[in-house]
């Protein structure tokens, strides 16, 4: 199909970068499709290999090239089981099918591009899950002979009778070929998409150790008469199925942390109604599912429902919990001609309403497609050792295949002998055990680590890029603050004292189910104030409150409703412009026909705030303050606590679009929030903090959670990124020197000079060591000092 009228941006086949087809300079036609690409190093590698990468464009949300920006919005809801499904793999989203697998750039699992409520469990997860623990149970044994063959004399003994080779077979077997054939798939695509990875290292460590062994007890007169001796070899299978249990395990743990990416979307799907009543041409009501409403059509949304979709009010009032979209807690009235958002929550009144957006093109629906695009754009921290494994695999083999011409050509007899077994000793103790622990282990101390301080981490890559965050951006409510409304200050006028008009106030007051109300409410019972019963209560809309209280007249709201009760409040109504400016809700209190007090209410500060912020800048961050708060409010907030940066009046898709500004400053941006509103915000920023006092869905969709909801947790993360980076570099350092060190010995450059050669045992020893320094180095992160 043409491209001309395609408007969005698209994605270089290649490399996945954004392209737009209006300003891009590279283009490509093939077939009947344009492909447009960010330079002319992409366009020649696909010029190259057209089949890598050509897939049709289609003008939809499952369109292969565009993934953060769609012309028209996925719907709201959608089936996992539809004919649009298409598994795509999270670091390499130019790879894209219609069933599931594994990527063949990186071997990772392909997972859904497309989240819906009916998800089934991942079959992935459950295959992988019982290969391990049928490998755990068959490999026990396996340890239990070879390591008490050390301790144990009798061990010893039946280690080197042949029947010790065979039970270590029967053992091992089912081990590799069938719960680690899965691995063995994964070094196969790797080979044959010239790809090397983690899961080329683990076919060659795993299969080279078992294939060996296997020769060894099938036909041990053979190896024996080759190597001259007439003791049998060494048998590797305890390292094969061994290393095989360890990479289930490995493989369990991140298909569990990659579930989780879907459950902000899913808690964001739930948060639409399931039906919406709709106002027939006649007048007749029906309760029709969501998927039936139309534009245009008119609907009755009525006291404590959800509001199904986007649109204007026509008739009725009512204030309206925006919570989701706003995160401020503060209900908004809505009136005629008032716009009213899908998903957020009617108050006590009841309206009709005139639909104007519905499936994809609803602010919720927008919501769920900024984090579903923003989750994905991540990167896995696995990707540097595939890198460094990239050229590490090629190297070794090489070096093992050196090795045995060498010592086939120019060693001493027996010189086959000597060929096979210097080969099997790069490979062995080139083995991935510890490459493979590298990473996850100390990913495993660092979280449990976190967690006893009140941390709690998501997923791998938010501890990796923590590190490099150089802006931090944080909400206002429930962020800085606590994100619940108090009372602050009792002003009473000349003539009335504290008692009284907070007495009068709480008692008209508990009628209200306003948060304000509520403030008020707490305020007195607090104060152990006498509260009266309220009589003749009515809620002027948009104003306040009036009612009787003990047979007195009492009016509570803002100073319009002073004034349309023509009560005089000149003197009173400087004093709570001094008070908004420090954040402050000022409401006015009318007894008997005079103004008689103010009181103000506001969400304030938690007590760690400004020690957090203090050392958070310290630390060299950059700190922004977004909000759905007035400026003034906000402005007030920022002065407190020492933020000078601050934009207010944000919508969830301007902060969505202010933190991709300053990643395109080539800033490194995390986000801080609690609302249902920062949700998109959390998954587009680098890293998203959730505070865990906050909405569940914000947790969802940050990478890190805040269990006791205050900013010194940041802190805490933040020394606790560096402290499990530093550990993982540490413990990739080990993975490596005895490679470094032990394949030269291997490949036998000392036995000219010292007559030291290095066995497939001691290399298997080293191999061992190897893992057990990296574990050792990550147990050490248990007890860092956060």
């Amino acid at each position: 199909m043409g491209m001309a009228s395609i408007k969005f941006p698209l994605k270089d086949p290649v490399c996945g970068m954004n392209v737009d087809p209006a300003t891009a300079k590279y283009k490509y036609h093939l077939g009947d499709t344009d492909y447009y690409f960010c330079g002319q190093h992409c366009l020649d590698k696909f010029k190259a290999n057209p089949s890598d990468y050509a897939q049709p464009v289609k003008a939809h949300g499952s369109c292969c090239h565009h993934e953060h920006t769609h012309a028209t919005p996925a719907p709201v809801a959608e089936s996992a089981g539809g004919k649009d499904v298409m598994y795509t793999c999270p670091m390499h989203p130019q790879i894209r099918q219609p069933k599931p697998g594994s990527c063949p750039i990186c071997g990772m699992t392909l997972e859904l591009e497309k989240v819906s409520l009916d998800a089934a469990p991942n079959p992935e997860l459950t295959d992988m899950t019982r290969r391990f623990w049928i490998a755990a149970a068959l490999s026990i044994p396996l340890l239990i002979i070879n390591m008490g063959a050390h301790v144990s004399n009798a061990l010893h003994g039946f280690m080197m009778n042949p029947a010790s080779a065979w039970l270590q077979l029967i053992l091992a077997t089912p081990v590799v070929l069938w719960c680690g054939w899965p691995f063995f798939e994964r070094f196969w695509q790797s080979i044959k998409h010239k790809s090397p990875n983690m899961f080329t290292l683990i076919g060659l460590g795993v299969g080279v150790a078992y294939l060996y062994s296997l020769i060894v007890t099938l036909a041990p007169q053979l190896l024996a008469g080759v190597t001259g001796s007439n003791n049998m070899p060494q048998i590797y299978f305890e390292p094969a199925a061994v290393i095989t249990v360890l990479v289930l395990l490995g493989q369990v743990m991140e298909l569990k942390a990659r579930a989780q990416t879907g459950s902000a979307i899913r808690a964001l799907l739930k948060l639409a109604p399931d039906t919406a009543r709709k106002i027939n041409a006649d007048g007749s009501e029906q309760d029709i599912q969501l998927s039936q409403v139309q534009v245009g059509d008119v609907l009755r949304v009525r006291p404590g429902e959800k509001i199904p979709v986007d649109g204007v009010v026509l008739e009725g009032a009512s204030s309206v919990d925006q919570s989701m979209i706003t995160g401020e807690p503060m209900p908004v009235e809505k009136h005629a001609d008032d716009k009213v958002t899908g998903a957020t929550i009617n108050g006590n009144g009841s309206f009709t309403m005139r639909t104007e957006k519905v499936g994809g093109d609803t602010l919720l629906a927008q919501i769920v497609n900024m984090v579903s695009q923003a989750q994905r754009s991540r990167a896995p921290i696995q990707r540097l050792a595939d890198k460094v494994s990239g050229y590490f695999v090629p190297a070794v083999m090489l070096v093992a295949i050196i090795t045995a011409i060498a010592w086939g050509i120019y060693g001493p007899e027996p010189r086959i002998g000597f060929a096979i077994l210097n080969a099997v000793a790069v490979l062995i103790i080139a083995c991935p055990c510890a490459l493979g622990l590298a990473t996850p282990m100390a990913i495993m101390a660092g979280t449990g680590r976190g967690a006893k301080a009140g941390v709690l981490i998501k997923n791998a890559e938010a501890l990796e890029t923590f590190e490099k965050v150089d802006t931090l951006i944080v909400d206002k409510t429930g962020t800085l603050t606590e994100g619940k409304p108090r009372l602050m200050n009792i002003l009473p006028a000349e003539g009335f004292d504290e008692s009284t008009v907070l007495s009068l106030a709480a008692s008209l007051e508990r009628g209200s189910e306003h948060p304000l109300a509520a403030a008020i409410v707490e305020g007195a019972e607090a104060k152990n104030v006498e509260l009266g019963n309220a009589t003749d209560f009515q809620s002027v809309t948009g104003k306040g409150v009036t009612g009787k209280v003990n047979g007195r007249s009492v009016a509570l709201g803002n100073i319009a409703l002073l004034e349309s009760l023509d009560i005089q409040a000149t003197g009173i109504k400087t004093q709570a412009e001094a008070y908004r400016a420090q954040g402050h809700t000022a409401m006015f209190l009318a007894i008997d026909g005079k103004a008689a007090a103010i009181l103000t209410v506001a969400d304030p500060i938690k007590e760690t705030t400004i020690e957090a912020i203090k050392q958070l800048k310290a630390d060299g961050l950059r700190i922004v303050m977004l909000t759905g708060d007035n400026k003034t409010t906000a402005m007030a907030v920022a002065k407190k606590v020492g933020i000078e940066e601050v934009e207010a009046d944000v919508l969830p898709d301007q902060k969505n679009t202010a933190i991709r500004k300053l990643q395109e400053q080539g800033r490194k941006v995390a986000m801080a929030g609690d609302g249902i509103n920062d949700a998109p915000a959390l998954a587009q920023a680098d890293v998203g903090i959730a505070m865990g006092t906050g909405a569940d869905v914000a947790m969802e969709s940050a990478g890190i959670t805040l269990l006791h909801g205050d900013l010194m947790g940041i802190v805490r993360a933040r020394r606790l990124s560096r402290a499990t980076m530093r550990n993982i570099r540490q413990n990739l350092f080990f993975a490596f020197i005895y490679n470094a060190l032990g394949v030269p010995v291997a490949a036998g450059v000392l036995y000219p000079y010292f007559g030291i050669l290095l066995s497939p045992i001691i290399a298997s020893a080293a191999m061992a060591l190897s893992s057990v320094s990296v574990i050792v180095n990550s147990l050490c992160l248990r007890n860092v000092e956060l």
